[in-house]
């Protein structure tokens, strides 16, 4: 380390620097055959730091105001053998010259650590928009190191991200792994960061675990927990509708799921059977909140072009700015029918007034008197839209009259004007649950519902041709 430079200070005591960097650099060369020596001359750590400097310094590399000056005790100390060995110490220490016999003193400033390599940093070319975000691990930690993952075999790939099924070798078990492609110019994709953002603040049974993130100069890799299937895999694989018990278990955790989230000011904004994890014991977990908002709702603020067409509220279809909790809950109603049916109940093929010709078929064509407001919206004309009226749910998919409480349930969710809509918190305490156990609504945040005696999936009367 040279002696001169940037991070040195020398005081106005000093009266000639020559010999000084000779005597240094000769004391420099003598530090490396000092390692070796014996731990009772109190080598220092191998980073130069002493054991008093590190127990004092603070998180951020700096020197605790009003705590004192961090030196040792010159008068306890003779010799060139002691004093050579204080050169490395990032605290005031000083030097004899014997030339000048004079004491000079030096203050060594110590740099600030390096960030923990599980810090990552965010950029998305505007300073205002800067953000950072942290593993919730050390530096020190095994943790945030592309080596402790294996990638097994692609699952999936969107627009920004790719996921792997993969292996942690610090936890010896399958996981899934979200590798999303950074842009050199652009950084990590601002949806990418809203996920981190949230998943870190989101510990819930019924919500996928994020377990790290890791970062290279060409990825930004999210690691969460591996589960088996996703709900739409699961209705393909068993065509017909489902249970209706094991349909009863899932709308259940999924309203479990969004309450907790809505409690929290938190939208998915993306509710759809894709975005359902469902685990081999019957598990159901909320994943995929790219698009999710962490904002107080409700709110006027967001773009009206989120959700799958076919799982989309009427008033979004219809351009209204202005929704909240009940944008998730419009989703649950279509998903909950289509588990019970087996087929998705609003198929739009075309556009937007395709899809919601689809629904009006269904609900009726909205006016003024049943849902104030609506003729205001941007994309209420009514040269589009065919004038329907509307029909009892049970006509239309039967198989809700073989539901006790089934259709009571998706009228209340599946309603036009989103005012209407039952919230998560109070579908849960719906009769359509009553043959549930009463502690389900009780549980702690983190604990499943399968926990619980005698709560478990039960088989299957369909199950598609292989």
């Amino acid at each position: 380390m040279s002696i001169i430079d940037r991070d040195v200070e020398i005081r106005p005591s000093i009266t000639t620097v020559k010999g000084f960097v000779t005597k240094a650099k000769l004391i420099n060369k003598a530090v490396s055959k000092e390692e070796q020596e014996d731990q009772s001359h109190g080598k220092l750590p191998y980073n130069g730091y002493s054991d008093e400097f590190l127990d004092r310094l603070e998180p951020n590399g700096n020197i605790p105001a009003g705590k004192g000056d961090i030196r040792y005790d010159w008068n306890n100390m003779s010799g060139h053998d002691r004093v050579k060995r204080q050169l490395s110490v990032s605290s005031d220490s000083k030097l004899l010259d014997d030339d000048i016999r004079e004491e000079t003193r030096v203050i060594l400033r110590p740099k600030k650590p390096p960030r923990p390599k599980s810090e990552v940093l965010l950029n998305q070319g505007n300073d205002h928009r800067r953000m950072k975000r942290f593993s919730a691990f050390g530096g020190d930690s095994p943790y945030g190191k592309s080596e402790a993952y294996i990638k097994l075999e692609q699952l999936g790939e969107g627009s920004y991200a790719t996921v792997y099924k993969g292996y942690s070798n610090l936890k010896n078990q399958v996981v899934a792994l979200k590798e999303i492609r950074l842009q050199e110019e652009e950084g990590a994709p601002f949806t990418a960061i809203r996920e981190a953002s949230l998943l870190k603040e989101l510990k819930h049974a019924n919500i996928v675990t994020l377990h790290d993130i890791v970062h290279t100069h060409e990825t930004l890799t999210f690691v969460f927990e591996y589960v088996h299937t996703d709900l739409s895999q699961y209705l393909e694989r068993h065509s017909g509708g489902l249970d209706y018990r094991n349909v009863r278990l899932f709308l259940f955790q999924l309203l479990r799921g969004l309450a907790y989230c809505h409690k929290r000011r938190v939208l998915h904004r993306d509710v759809k059977p894709q975005n359902l994890l469902i685990s081999e014991i019957g598990e159901l977990k909320l994943a995929d909140f790219g698009l999710a908002r962490a904002k107080s709702v409700p709110s006027h603020t967001y773009s009206h072009e989120v959700v799958t067409l076919w799982y989309r509220p009427p008033d979004v279809l219809l351009g209204s700015t202005e929704y909240s909790t009940s944008l998730d809950m419009w989703g649950v109603g279509c998903i909950f029918v289509e588990m019970i049916t087996g087929m998705a109940i609003f198929p739009g093929l075309r556009d937007t007034y395709d899809q919601l010709d689809k629904i009006f078929k269904v609900l009726g064509t909205p006016n003024e008197e049943d849902w104030p407001g609506v003729t205001r919206l941007p994309g209420y004309k009514l040269h589009k839209l065919g004038q329907y009226k509307p029909r009892k749910l049970g006509h239309v998919w039967t198989r809700l009259h073989d539901v006790s409480q089934g259709e009571a349930m998706a009228s209340s969710l599946l309603q036009l004007d989103p005012q209407n809509r039952l919230g998560a918190e109070e579908a849960m305490t719906h009769s359509y649950f009553n043959g549930l156990p009463k502690e389900l609504v009780e549980l702690p945040d983190d604990i499943s519902i399968f926990s619980i005696k005698d709560v478990h999936l039960y088989p299957e009367h369909y199950s598609a041709i292989k």
